[in-house]
């Protein structure tokens, strides 16, 4: 019995999707985990989401680690549906607690306290569609469901 987990119908959309999505986070957890980028690494990034922001410990630890091991999750297609399901919640987080006070558009002039929340319904669309899609071709997922 295939698990729907890892069904895929093999198709070019969600290659486009995971591959997108994948690349888009991976240097935001690339940031966080190992500093990359421009980024403050795993030690900074947990102390500014547990002391500045108050988030708790496991919240701050498992955003920074669903962010990079995610991404290289879709990235390779494997779980793509639960690593877009993570990031999903991750942003829905992010507009929660960051980017709704700041309205909804980026912040392109700089005249605004912070960013607004687009990004974000934009990576919550693309993360939808990869849940209803799959991981498509050239997928681990794909192996796996031929099994």
């Amino acid at each position: 019995m295939k698990q729907f987990h890892f069904f895929t119908d093999h198709n070019l959309t969600g290659l486009v999707l995971r591959l997108t999505l994948g690349f888009i986070m991976l240097p935001h957890g690339a940031q966080k985990l190992f500093g990359l980028f421009g980024g403050y690494g795993f030690k900074a990034t947990m102390s500014f989401f547990t002391e500045t922001m108050k988030l708790p410990w496991i919240i701050a630890f498992l955003v920074i680690v669903i962010e990079f091991f995610c991404s290289v999750g879709l990235i390779a297609g494997f779980s793509s549906r639960s690593c877009a399901a993570l990031i999903c919640i991750i942003m829905i987080g992010a507009i929660v607690t960051t980017n709704y006070s700041n309205g909804f558009f980026m912040n392109w002039s700089g005249n605004q306290n912070g960013e607004g929340f687009e990004y974000h319904l934009l990576i919550i669309g693309i993360c939808i569609a990869l849940i209803v899609t799959g991981s498509g071709g050239y997928s681990i997922d794909g192996l796996i469901s031929r099994q």
